[in-house]
């Protein structure tokens, strides 16, 4: 391994750490400038050492005698890479070591080089005595930020454990086979043919890849016979219940996954509106829309201030995919660790509920809204349906039955599931369907 690399690899985790930025913005970008050769290894040491962070963080509090500066956040990142590899990776010890102790001259911080290479020998000597001690720190046993984690131990407090693991694992692929191209079934047939190894779910009969593999170059890619999906988000389509000729509005629909699977789902709409706050993230929207050649009237605007973007036609079918804390993706987004706060959850509750009233009045009568988040947090889950409820007379929440997840007092909740031989795994999400009297 290059140092370079590693020091590259530091310098993107270190303004994160500081709550800057996000991967989202940084990633691709960062990736797309190394040579290919090198990206897989610097996806994996950045999303491998976030998804461990919270544990990797008490481990060096452990071997520094005092913290680091702020302007060294991109030394104390460094350290997190080394402890990393040396707990998670199949590089050799003293090669991680060295490795790691030379990056901080690509940082221009050869003061460092003490400091690095005597933590990362310390941990070698001590680990023992390090997990003894932190034997009872809930961030070292679940790498999660502690407010996140006693959350999770307080609302799930049976499933905490698979919670912890499942989030903190490598998602595996999903796809959501367009039923206007192929059926499963037949899709599952070329998969075959092509030598690819997948699952199909007992429970869901949605196919899960085996391994990692170019998208791209799957059979069927170029023409839209199938999009990446995550088995939880595709029941989408499927609760809200589409007919043709009907009104449609997805709301926040950004990047568009669940826009085309409702289009793929049913062809004949009368029309569907997809609205994102941001014009930028609609861009994503549109290559979907065009990958699969599919169409929708795009509108860049924020959904509260409908106002500003209704035409005053109500719709039969809302799709509301709530900006939420994304506490059921982390294993995607394993930044979220550093990026969210528990002051947010509050107020995103408080979003979610004003979303709720404004979209409501746009809904026919007997027409269906479905609510959704990718949040394992009951506060902006069934608690935000409750209060949505208890101020609106004229809304029935729709009791839900699914292949995987539990029933809620409201709505249905998947758990972060973990990819295994016998399980293809999901994300944690939630559903509410809410139908207008």
């Amino acid at each position: 391994m290059k140092h370079a690399l590693l020091a590259k690899c530091a310098l993107l985790i270190a303004p994160i750490l500081k709550g800057q930025g996000s991967l989202s913005q940084t990633l691709e970008p960062m990736l797309s400038n190394l040579d290919p050769s090198e990206r897989g290894l610097a996806h994996q040491l950045i999303l491998g050492t976030f998804r461990q962070g919270p544990r990797l963080e008490r481990i060096a509090q452990q071997l520094l005698d005092k913290p680091l500066k702020e302007k060294d956040k991109d030394v104390y990142a460094l350290i997190l890479l080394g402890l990393y590899q040396l707990d998670f990776m199949r590089t050799a010890d003293h090669a991680a070591i060295n490795n790691t102790v030379d990056a901080t001259l690509s940082l221009k911080k050869s003061w460092a080089k003490a400091l690095v290479n005597g933590v990362l020998r310390n941990y070698q000597r001590d680990q023992a005595k390090i997990f003894e001690t932190l034997d009872n720190d809930i961030c070292f046993h679940s790498a999660f930020p502690g407010w996140l984690a006693k959350r999770v131990k307080k609302f799930w407090p049976e499933q905490k454990e698979a919670v912890y693991q499942a989030s903190n694992s490598q998602p595996a692929v999903t796809l959501r086979v367009n039923p206007l191209k192929s059926s499963i079934e037949e899709y599952a047939d070329q998969l075959t043919q092509t030598g690819i190894e997948f699952q199909r779910s007992d429970q869901t009969g949605f196919i899960t890849l085996n391994q990692a593999v170019d998208i791209t170059q799957l059979p069927g890619f170029d023409d839209g016979t199938f999009s990446v999906q995550d088995s939880a988000a595709q029941f989408a389509s499927q609760l809200i219940e589409l007919e043709s000729n009907q009104r449609v509005l997805d709301a926040c629909c950004a990047p568009g996954g669940k826009t085309c699977a409702m289009l793929e789902a049913e062809p004949e709409l009368a029309s569907m509106v997809a609205i994102d706050l941001e014009a930028d993230r609609l861009k994503r929207v549109e290559q979907n829309l065009s990958r699969l050649n599919l169409s929708a009237e795009l509108i860049a605007g924020d959904v509260s201030q409908t106002e500003s973007w209704w035409d005053g036609q109500p719709f039969d079918r809302i799709l509301l995919d709530a900006p939420c804390s994304a506490t059921g993706v982390v294993r995607r987004h394993p930044d979220i660790k550093y990026l969210r706060r528990p002051e947010d959850i509050n107020a995103l509750a408080d979003t979610q509920l004003q979303l709720l009233l404004a979209l409501w009045p746009l809904l026919k009568k007997g027409g269906t809204l479905l609510y959704a988040t990718c949040s394992i947090l009951p506060t902006e889950n069934e608690q935000v349906i409750d209060r949505f409820l208890k101020q609106s007379n004229d809304a029935t929440s729709v009791p839900l039955q699914l292949p995987i997840g539990f029933a809620q007092e409201h709505g249905w909740q998947f758990l972060p599931e973990q990819h295994s031989e016998t399980t293809a795994g999901h994300d944690g999400f939630y559903y509410a369907k809410l139908v207008k009297d």
